[in-house]
């Protein structure tokens, strides 16, 4: 265990492969199960999805702050047009690749918001970047993986898609540990997690097709977050 903790990002890099395996499972179980019997597991994923969403989203002190962030995030985000460059990659893909690709963009969208949103994948970057044993990161990748056998079960190939910006966004926390600590105070964390929790509920609605929130162009307000926490909080 020890020659494995001496790679660097260890706890990124295990969190992204469990994701892949978990995936792995879920598509297989996805092939053995008509469109008609996932019915009803995609529409419980949604409704804990807006579970989740919420009892994230009631951490806040300062709704003020999450309404802003969501607000002035998905702005930048549409003028960015985040979401179209997104569905028009995932559209060539489901091109190239055929029906086994169909969703990709739904699937990416929604495994990426949930596993990358939350204290415990910043917490967890910081705690390995620092020198620590990356207890946050491995308990975050046993959870991420049960996670990713349901997602990809209902939702598909995009979630294991996922894996990449989990890597990335872990990684680069991770690296940049002891510059970024002094930003990431803990009502930053606390209102990132909540402006996140919003995210997820407009996934949860769209997996439910009650809405079509463009929830990707919500991203940029993850920083607009840490900026307010950082100036008003």
């Amino acid at each position: 265990m020890e020659q494995l903790m001496a790679i660097p990002l260890f706890g990124s890099i295990n969190n992204a492969a469990v994701i892949v395996l978990g995936s792995m499972a879920g598509l297989v179980l996805r092939r053995r199960l008509s469109a008609k019997i996932l019915e009803l597991p995609i529409q419980a994923l949604g409704i804990f999805a807006i579970a989740l969403g919420v009892s994230m989203a009631i951490t806040t002190r300062h709704m003020l702050v999450v309404v802003a962030s969501i607000a002035i995030g998905s702005l930048i985000g549409g003028l960015l047009d985040i979401e179209g460059r997104m569905s028009r990659a995932a559209g060539r893909l489901e091109e190239r690749f055929g029906e086994s690709a169909n969703g990709l963009t739904a699937g990416f969208i929604t495994a990426t918001v949930i596993y990358c949103t939350g204290s415990m994948a910043i917490l967890g970057s910081f705690e390995e970047g620092l020198g620590g044993y990356p207890s946050l990161l491995l308990t975050k990748s046993m959870m991420d993986g049960l996670m990713s056998v349901a997602l990809s079960a209902s939702l598909g190939l995009g979630v294991m898609l996922s894996a990449v910006p989990v890597l990335l966004y872990q990684g680069t926390l991770t690296l940049a540990a002891s510059y970024l600590q002094p930003l990431m105070t803990e009502p930053a964390v606390r209102e990132m997690t909540a402006t996140g929790g919003l995210m997820i509920v407009a996934i949860g609605l769209n997996i439910l097709s009650l809405t079509k929130i463009k929830t990707m162009d919500m991203i940029p307000g993850f920083v607009v977050a840490i900026v307010l926490a950082k100036f008003f909080l």
